[in-house]
């Protein structure tokens, strides 16, 4: 079974264009750590697909390509159908790992709930603005570490505004949002940046925010 489970990944991610497959890792970011997933190819995000959700990685594959449209690969591929992972799989709103199918606390339970309290309220250019004018000089180190960006997109930030810091980590924000687009919440870059070092103010302005 565990060999049909990766030949089965194997196929389903050789099936996406380049794009889309990086696309894929980029929204498995809330599940798995970017340093993880940003070099990976196709036969390591397999390896760590199988890993870390032994058993549902097929299921967790499927709620991504839901993601992305590609609803043509489910059908192919015999993927969990949307009915099944919404249903089963939690990490659609809590971003968990769905480790046990039918737990009562694999819902929206005491048990399964991140640190940070689930708020829906998508991001401001001012809610953005406001953070980036608290950012330090360690802008580039949340940038890679906690946002997940390239190390070379944030130097064509800086090249693109030289001499304005705090533009460098709007448009960083901005960049992370682009990138997240519906998922880009108050309650999602919290979670992005609750371990990352910088400010305090940062995280205690995130939760004041509507909704916390």
């Amino acid at each position: 079974m565990a060999r049909d489970e990766r030949m089965t990944l194997l196929e389903v991610h050789q099936a996406l264009p380049e794009e889309q497959f990086e696309r894929l890792k980029f929204l498995l970011e809330e599940q798995v750590p970017a340093g993880l997933l940003s070099p990976a190819s196709r036969p390591d995000l397999c390896r760590i697909l199988l890993q870390r959700f032994p058993g549902n990685s097929l299921r967790v594959t499927a709620g991504i390509l839901r993601q992305l449209g590609r609803l043509d690969l489910i059908q192919r591929f015999q993927l969990p159908l949307e009915e099944q992972i919404l249903e089963e799989t939690p990490w659609e709103a809590n971003g968990d790992t769905p480790k046990v199918r039918g737990d009562p606390t694999s819902g929206p339970g005491p048990g399964r709930i991140p640190a940070a309290p689930i708020n829906p309220r998508r991001l401001t250019e001012k809610d953005l603005m406001q953070v980036a004018q608290r950012l330090g000089k360690e802008w580039q180190e949340v940038g890679i570490l906690h946002l997940g960006l390239e190390r070379s997109r944030l130097e064509q930030i800086q090249e693109e505004n030289p001499s304005n810091p705090i533009l460098w980590n709007f448009e960083m924000l901005r960049e992370w949002q682009r990138r997240e687009r519906h998922k880009a919440t108050v309650s999602q870059l919290l979670s992005c940046l609750e371990h990352a070092r910088l400010d305090p103010g940062i995280l205690d302005f995130l939760r004041s925010l509507p909704g916390n």
